[in-house]
């Protein structure tokens, strides 16, 4: 029986398990990977290596220090999570059963995908997600967002900011109607083209422009330097959905001390419902979740 599973090996859950290391917890990280999405590396023709902050800098020395302590981490998906008498049952991949007292589950998000053409090949290599995170490399640059939501009205305004041009396409009228979309919609150097859809991705070594179709089915070509797939964030929330209460978008609710409905299970980074999806916010809430966990520990202990 351990103390605290940790699952998930992305920029929350590594904080996490470091924190819960120092307070001599035995505590357990489960991840199939250690660093989660900020071993993506976003590349730019113009862009040198110093000019870019990287998540995986951030979390890189919580994780070559979980790396040492080999016997602190078990590299398996996790399946399901349990209530089991006083504590819980953390279910694999494999139907491996590992028990807890309590469990944090810092499990992230994936990103819906177009699954067209050329999509796969220029990943990270022009075509990217998250542009709040990468906006100002693209100062006096042509842009594109795709996306029919709030997630793409953000990042559009966020790139029309900085970049000469943003070209805004799948978005629908009545996505506009917010004050975010009236503020996209009133940018001089935003093109909105709406319920258009993606055919496919098109470049040479780096994504460079996108053939698009009309509602009407008329095909053109868009030019950008950088594209933003802003479809939406899945939450992997699946092992813990019978469990916990979860917003209508599938993240786990949690209050301010990362605590979820049930007594004993916490919540952080992005599968959760707080604010905004970033690896500083992640690391913040990872370290959060740990010493509230302790706190319902302590008298275990």
């Amino acid at each position: 029986m351990y103390d605290l599973i940790i699952i998930g090996g992305g920029p929350a859950g590594l904080t996490a398990m470091i924190y819960a290391i120092r307070k001599r917890l035995n505590a357990l990280l489960v991840s199939k990977d250690l660093g989660g999405k900020t071993m993506w590396r976003l590349e730019l023709p113009w862009v040198e290596e110093y000019q870019v902050i990287k998540g995986l800098e951030v979390v890189n020395k919580f994780k070559s220090e979980l790396e040492y302590l080999s016997f602190a981490r078990h590299m398996e998906a996790v399946e399901k999570v349990e209530k089991r008498g006083d504590g819980f049952c953390v279910i694999t991949k494999g139907g491996g059963e590992l028990m807890a007292r309590a469990v944090i589950v810092a499990t992230g998000t994936k990103q819906e995908r177009m699954g067209v053409p050329g999509e796969k090949e220029f990943l990270m290599r022009g075509l990217c997600y998250s542009a709040l995170s990468y906006a100002p490399l693209f100062i006096d640059r042509k842009t594109a967002v795709i996306g029919d939501g709030e997630l793409a009205l953000r990042s559009a305004a966020e790139l029309a900011t900085v970049a000469k041009h943003v070209t805004l396409i799948g978005t629908s009228a009545e996505t506009l109607k917010s004050a975010l979309g009236e503020k996209v919609k009133h940018s001089p150097n935003v093109t909105i083209l709406e319920k258009y859809q993606v055919m496919e991705v098109k470049g040479d070594r780096f994504a460079e422009w996108l053939v698009v179709k009309s509602p009407t089915g008329e095909v053109q070509e868009v030019e950008a330097e950088g594209t933003f797939i802003e479809l939406g964030l899945v939450p992997n929330s699946q092992m813990v959905a019978d469990l916990v209460k979860l917003d209508p978008h599938g993240r786990i609710c949690v209050d301010c001390f990362c605590r979820t409905s049930v007594p004993g299970i916490f919540a952080a980074g992005d599968v959760t419902d707080i604010f905004a999806e970033q690896v500083l916010i992640a690391v913040g809430e990872g370290a959060k979740a740990a010493l509230s966990a302790y706190d319902y520990l302590l008298p275990m202990l």
